[in-house]
Parts: structure tokens; C-alpha cells; sequence
């Protein structure tokens, strides 16, 4: 099987003020807000949903292509892909735009402040979801809006299933939006917050949601996860115990990568949970959302020794 990751490619720029927001903000201020951070430390890492899950996808062994617009100052994200083995098959560069960047400082109370510009994301629409290709499997992550409906349509249309993952475009839909992403939709998953979110912007109850696909997932970070079932039963996922915890930006994307090859090896939904558990707790352990890596059997292993039983 081969998955379609349509999602976002993006730069994240990171940057440590080491001081706190709360010292330099005068309350009464905040009207008329002109500060400056020097921020002696930067970083920055190849983000975005699709190129996270992609890359996670391959760690394990699966067959995955991100779909995604990308910009003019494209060339190291791609050197990055073609030395890590990943498909640029789907990526379509946009030679009078940015790929989106992110640009985060954040403080010593692990406070931050996030610009983002989406640049060329925001066209990802005119990348066709390919019905020819082969593709079997899709995921439909953040991304810009136009082309969040675009290709969830084109999905639909073509008869692949894919999840709905709304993560932080939640803002961008009605409840109108809502319905029909989870019509066409075969499994959905979102975070405990997203889930109440979409809860709200519904009016459906977990059992409605449920009901209209073949599996509803909600996170609860290090307290792992359930996965709900159509016609009542839901699966508690156990967390799996992270060897140190250093960074959680990516551990969504690394769990939903587990998600789809799970799903991709026909596996049963304790074991794909257990899965993504794992590859969260092993993302966490490092900086940034592309630089963890391991082998197939030291996953394998790891597995055994955390969930007690080893993968066929």
C-alpha cells in the first residue's frame, strides 16, 4: 500500500530569548506593544505535518508521499528529503512564493511567541490528489484551506480512503465544513482539546462522531489514547514511557504516522495504537520533529519490551 500525505511542508525557526516575556511587557502597555528579544540561540528544523509524517512513515518502513506546495527557498528542505530518502514526487515549488515558515522564540517559563506566514501552502489546491498513481491510502493534515476541501473532495471522488486531521486549521471551517470532511472521511483523529473543539463546532456527541466513520482517535498526550469504534466500543491506548522528554512539537504528526502504517499492514487497532503510542514517546526524546531515528528492529524491540508482545 502507498499513502498520500497531503499536509504542510515548512521551515521552523527557533529562537531562545534567555530572559522572560514578563519582565520586558508592561501590562498597561500592551496597547502599543514594541519590544525586541536578542535570542543568542537559533535552530532551525524541517517541519511541517506532511514532511513529519512522512518521515516517520519511512522510519518504520512504509511507502508514503507528501503532497504539498512549497516555495522558491525550497533547496535545502529538499537536499534534506533526497538524503533521508523521502519522495518529492508530489511537492510542486512555487518559484514566486515562500514555503511556510514559523518563527518561534520562546522564553525561560517556556512561554513562546509564533509568527507564521503559510506562503506557498496556501496554494496547495492546485495540486491534484494523483488518482493514478498507485496511492491506496491518504491523510488529509493541516494545511491551507482551499486545499484542505480540494483534496478531500478529490479523495472522496476516487474512492481512497483517508484521515481527517484538522489539527491547528480547525479555525478555518464552519460547522458546514466539519460535516462534510467527516461524510468523506474514513477515520478521524484529533487531540483531547481538537476533539472538544470539533464536539462544539458539530453539535455531535463522541458516539455520533464515531458512528459516521470506521474509527474516531482522540490523544491525551502522555496519557495515551482511545480509539473509538463504530457501534460503541472504544480502545484504550496506553501511553508508551518516553526515555527522556525533550521536545513535543512533532509527537502528533509521529503518532498519525503510526496511525497510517498500522492501517497500511492491516493490523488490528490495539496493536496500530500501540504503534503510534510509541513512535510519540520516541519523538519527544529529541529536538526537533525530523531528527529521531531508528531502525526497524530496534522499534520492533523497543515495542516488545514496552507493550509486552511483539509484532507480527
Amino acid at each position: 500500500m502507498t499513502a498520500l500525505i497531503c499536509g504542510s511542508l515548512a521551515y521552523d525557526t527557533v529562537m531562545v530569548f534567555p530572559g522572560r516575556f514578563k519582565d520586558h511587557i508592561l501590562p498597561d502597555k500592551i496597547h502599543m506593544l514594541n519590544v525586541s528579544f536578542l535570542a543568542p540561540k537559533l535552530t532551525r528544523y524541517f517541519g511541517g505535518c506532511a514532511g513529519n509524517i512522512a518521515y516517520n512513515l519511512m522510519l518504520l518502513g512504509g511507502d508514503g508521499h507528501a503532497c504539498a506546495a512549497v516555495g522558491q527557498d525550497f533547496g535545502p528542505y529538499a537536499h534534506w528529503l533526497e538524503q533521508n530518502g523521502l519522495s518529492d514526487r508530489f511537492i510542486e515549488v512555487l518559484g514566486d512564493e515562500y514555503t511556510a515558515q514559523a518563527y518561534i522564540t520562546t522564553d525561560l517559563d517556556d512561554n513562546q511567541i509564533t509568527a507564521f506566514h503559510p506562503g506557498a501552502m496556501n496554494r496547495s489546491h492546485a495540486i491534484p490528489v494523483p488518482v493514478d498513481a498507485g496511492i491506496t491510502i491518504g491523510i488529509l493534515a493541516p494545511d491551507g484551506r482551499d486545499g484542505m476541501v480540494t483534496h478531500a473532495e478529490q479523495f472522496a471522488a476516487a474512492g481512497i480512503p483517508f484521515i481527517f486531521d484538522p489539527g491547528q486549521a480547525m479555525p478555518l471551517f464552519s460547522q458546514q465544513d466539519f460535516d462534510t470532511f467527516i461524510d468523506q472521511a474514513t477515520w478521524v483523529t484529533v487531540n483531547d482539546y481538537e476533539a472538544q473543539l470539533l464536539q462544539e463546532r458539530t453539535g455531535l456527541a463522541r458516539e455520533r462522531i464515531a458512528e459516521r466513520v470506521e474509527a474516531y482517535i482522540v490523544t491525551r498526550g502522555a496519557e495515551g489514547s482511545v480509539i473509538h469504534l463504530r457501534g460503541g466500543r472504544s480502545i484504550e491506548i496506553p501511553g508508551a514511557k518516553a526515555e527522556q522528554v525533550v521536545d513535543p512539537t512533532g509527537c502528533g504528526d509521529a503518532y498519525r504516522a503510526g496511525l497510517i502504517f498500522g492501517i497500511m499492514q492491516g493490523m488490528d487497532w490495539d496493536t496500530t495504537g500501540r504503534i503510534a503510542s510509541l513512535l510519540g514517546a520516541i519523538k519527544i526524546a529529541q529536538s526537533g520533529t525530523q531528527h529521531h531515528r531508528f531502525t526497524r528492529e530496534e522499534f520492533d524491540e523497543r515495542f516488545r519490551a514496552t507493550f509486552g508482545y511483539r509484532l507480527d
